[in-house]
């Protein structure tokens, strides 16, 4: 999740991107410097879920804007495929799980919204990586013998490549074409793993250990060692892996105690001050609250 502190270098951004189109051969130069800027702004700490919601509309959009100047900037395209994804996941299809037992054409609604945006994160990020990597796109699709490489540097793109796109998929669910899709976003998923297994502090292990647990024919053993293995690599400090493990194979497998334990633990932790995962705890651990005033009848 970006976060947003108010800061003058913010607002000579927003006079330098309104010159951009009026700049000559400059231009490129002064792109990729308010690239790195906006790239840089989506890794700096936040705690608070409302203020980043406030702020991210008018950030994505710039950073957007942005990166259709330079679709190369990989730090820019993770940031907005990021920044996307988790818009969808925290503030669009939450709120719509959230009211569906009382507003179901509400719900409905946003999760159409929800599945436009997690296209638009995925688009980004395919697209970058196929201009990093050209034909990255056709070996992904390939038969297994065919085996795209993904360098360390596009691990963080291919997550919220592979991420948006699974989230993409399970709104799509009346879009066989779109579902179809599914083993691709998987073997995505695998490539960055074998790349990087620790990137994002369990992130990406948690990620694959959602797709095994939810595709047709998953290994729910494998997902298991996956979803412990992504709760080890957080130490302990991540509502997400705990979170996932929850939905992801204690709801599943029926297993309640297990659930409501797992979501207790992911509300109880503390962030230490300015933590990265700070702003992304605070979702999970309001997700994990909802889901335990759910649990009666989702078990």
């Amino acid at each position: 999740m970006p976060s947003f502190r108010p800061r003058t270098r913010q607002t000579f951004i927003v006079l330098i991107v309104a010159t951009l189109l009026a700049a000559c051969s400059p231009r490129q130069m002064v792109v990729g410097s308010i690239a790195d800027e906006l790239a840089g702004q989506a890794r700096a700490s936040e705690n608070d879920l409302d203020l980043a919601r406030e702020a991210s509309a008018f950030y994505l959009k710039l950073s957007e804007s942005v990166l259709r100047s330079d679709p190369g900037h990989l730090a820019l395209a993770e940031s907005v495929a990021g920044g996307f994804t988790q818009y969808a996941y925290a503030f669009v299809a939450f709120e719509a799980d959230r009211i569906e037992a009382t507003d179901a054409r509400s719900a409905e609604r946003l999760r159409g919204r929800a599945a436009q945006l997690y296209r638009r994160a995925h688009r980004h990020a395919m697209a970058a990586l196929e201009k990093d990597s050209p034909g990255f796109t056709k070996a992904l699709s390939a038969p297994e013998a065919v085996t795209p490489k993904l360098q360390p540097a596009q691990v963080g793109l291919a997550y919220w490549a592979a991420a948006s796109w699974g989230g993409w998929i399970s709104l799509a669910k009346d879009d066989p074409d779109v579902v179809a899709d599914l083993p691709q976003a998987v073997r995505l998923t695998q490539l960055a793993w074998q790349t990087d297994p620790a990137w994002g502090q369990g992130a990406l292990t948690g990620l694959l250990a959602t797709f095994e647990a939810a595709r047709p024919g998953g290994n729910q053993k494998q997902a298991l060692a996956w979803f412990d293995q992504a709760i080890v690599q957080g130490g302990g400090r991540s509502a997400g892996a705990l979170v996932g493990k929850a939905e992801g194979y204690a709801q599943p497998t029926g297993d309640r105690a297990l659930f409501e334990n797992l979501l207790k633990q992911a509300v109880a932790i503390k962030d230490a001050p300015e933590s990265p995962q700070a702003l992304h705890n605070e979702v999970m651990r309001r997700r994990a609250a909802w889901l335990l005033e759910q649990a009666p009848d989702l078990f």
